[in-house]
């Protein structure tokens, strides 16, 4: 279903442009790449912080970043998306030479066991397609924005601004644009949220919208 909200997205966004065009002002030709993520590498890292071991998920049908709080070691998760721009999943592709207008994440959340606002971290990050590693859960970050998601987002999809993180990711010239979600370790409540990851209903599955020229 997507792939045709796709096709129905670039027609508009380029009949919009040729309009424009013909008051002889700045007529700039908009592209849009729509993105699903690489289903097998995304992924979720656990770490005990009692045992000092992490627990790496491939795939899995919903990502969680959170504290588990029926562990009574409060094991931290952070969530971790990996969209292609290359084209290597059969997705559209972003240029290498391209110019980023914007770009946004769309989420499904389906879990929000947490507090009524849930300070978070959205960090884009750069690591091995071939899987996960505990060198992962805490890499340096190469770029970082702050977010909220709230107990209402249980259940919606949410759309997120990552302009600035794509932007970097062209720049350095990543062929993946990678991201991982990690609360803010400030709060004192613990909880999950829970990103909806399932291949097989690409309505849900996570989706990055990129416009560039």
């Amino acid at each position: 279903m997507k792939k045709f909200i796709r096709i129905g997205i670039v027609a508009v966004a380029m009949l919009s442009i040729a309009a424009c065009g013909g008051g002889g002002g700045d007529s700039r030709t908009i592209f849009v790449a729509q993105i699903l993520s690489d289903q097998p590498i995304d992924g979720d890292i656990a770490f005990n912080p009692v045992s000092q071991t992490f627990t790496i998920t491939n795939g899995p049908d919903t990502l969680f970043f959170g504290i588990d709080d029926l562990n009574p070691n409060l094991p931290e998760y952070r969530a971790f998306l990996d969209f292609p721009l290359d084209g290597s999943t059969g997705e559209d592709i972003v240029p290498a030479d391209a110019v980023i207008v914007s770009a946004k994440l769309e989420l499904f959340i389906n879990e929000v066991s947490f507090a009524t606002v849930v300070p978070a971290w959205l960090d884009l990050v750069s690591y091995p397609v071939s899987g996960l590693g505990p060198q992962d859960f805490d890499s340096p970050p190469l770029v970082s924005r702050p977010l909220d998601f709230f107990r209402s987002d249980q259940g919606n999809f949410v759309s997120i601004d990552v302009t600035n993180l794509m932007r970097e990711a062209q720049r350095l010239a990543l062929s993946d644009f990678q991201v991982r979600f990690l609360i803010d370790l400030a709060v004192s409540d613990v909880g999950f949220v829970g990103i909806e990851d399932r291949p097989s209903i690409t309505l849900t599955a996570p989706l990055l919208t990129v416009e560039y020229e």
